[in-house]
């Protein structure tokens, strides 16, 4: 599905409209509509760990977000060898409202960067 991007991707603030691409429950990739750049690998950070945060006002009016609003939330993944190598930005989260084919990133005060190792390992314990 193809999403407007209503505040940018942080270092790619061109970019206008973003085509997401769910691979699985857990996996997404996130390309340009036009694919000038690289795709992004994405990961539900709900299938990784406990995470919340409340989306800024700024950006629930700019997604025109409400309370029943169809939202999708995910973090990019920057992918190592092996998997669990693998980081997760928890900090800059992409949320993408489905009602209105919207989208934006944003950047939370209280998370940061977690290997999918460390993920797995926090599960466990």
């Amino acid at each position: 599905m193809i999403y407007e991007v209503k505040k940018p991707i942080l270092g790619f603030e061109n970019i206008s409209k973003v085509k997401l691409e769910e691979v699985d429950k857990l996996f997404a990739t996130l390309e340009e509509e036009n694919k000038a750049i690289p795709s992004f690998t994405l990961i539900n950070p709900y299938g990784m760990r406990e995470y919340s945060f409340d989306v800024p006002k700024d950006v629930q009016v700019l997604l025109d977000i409400k309370e029943d609003s169809n939202i999708l939330v995910y973090n990019i993944v920057v992918l190592h060898n092996p998997i669990t190598n693998s980081i997760i930005n928890f900090k800059a989260p992409l949320v993408f409202n489905k009602d209105n084919v919207t989208m934006a990133q944003f950047i939370l005060d209280n998370e940061g960067y977690i290997t999918i190792g460390e993920c797995l390992e926090n599960k466990k314990n």
